[in-house]
């Protein structure tokens, strides 16, 4: 009952069963009350910052729980199924023109498949497209597309430094 209520008042991810009761009375006051990412519809922790959450396409779970996350979705963000977004992650779909840093790029949004996890301090620039299955090692920056799946990428530029069986966990 409890968790419908605040579903209907804080957004559908406000109903989730991912996350305690506990928790999401706690995020919901901090969210809707407070006013830290006011307007996102899934429970954020207070020091991560959501822009443009309307064109984020959250999968699963909840982007910007994890402490520290900056997630920009000024051009669109697609999450797959089961994605797992780690502390101080940055997801930033928008870049600013080179040639007039006042205006920012127009592009194709982020992409990325299902069962991924992007580890602690990682970054994902505008773009990126990453295929189902990849785990993006912390501190990485990826800067180009990896569709394939099933791997692992890691360092600055991100490249790949592991391939991976089919994921077995649960979606």
């Amino acid at each position: 009952m409890i968790r419908k209520i605040l579903g209907l008042f804080g957004g559908e991810g406000f109903s989730s069963k991912e996350f305690s009761i506990f928790l999401l009375i706690r995020l919901f006051f901090i969210q809707k009350v407070f006013g830290f990412n006011r307007r996102v519809s899934w429970p954020v922790h207070w020091s991560s910052k959501v822009i443009a959450p309307h064109k984020i396409d959250r999968g699963t779970r909840s982007p910007g729980m994890s402490m520290g996350s900056h997630i920009d979705g000024r051009n669109g963000i697609k999450f797959g199924k089961n994605v797992w977004v780690g502390p101080r992650v940055s997801i930033i779909s928008m870049n600013h023109d080179l040639d007039d840093y006042h205006r920012y790029m127009e592009g194709s949004p982020i992409v990325i498949g299902d069962n991924c996890w992007l580890a602690a301090n990682a970054v994902v620039l505008p773009h990126v497209e990453l295929g189902p299955h990849t785990v993006v090692a912390a501190g990485s920056v990826v800067t180009k597309s990896f569709p394939e799946g099933n791997q692992v990428l890691a360092g600055v530029p991100a490249r790949v430094v592991k391939k991976l069986g089919d994921y077995k966990g649960a979606a």
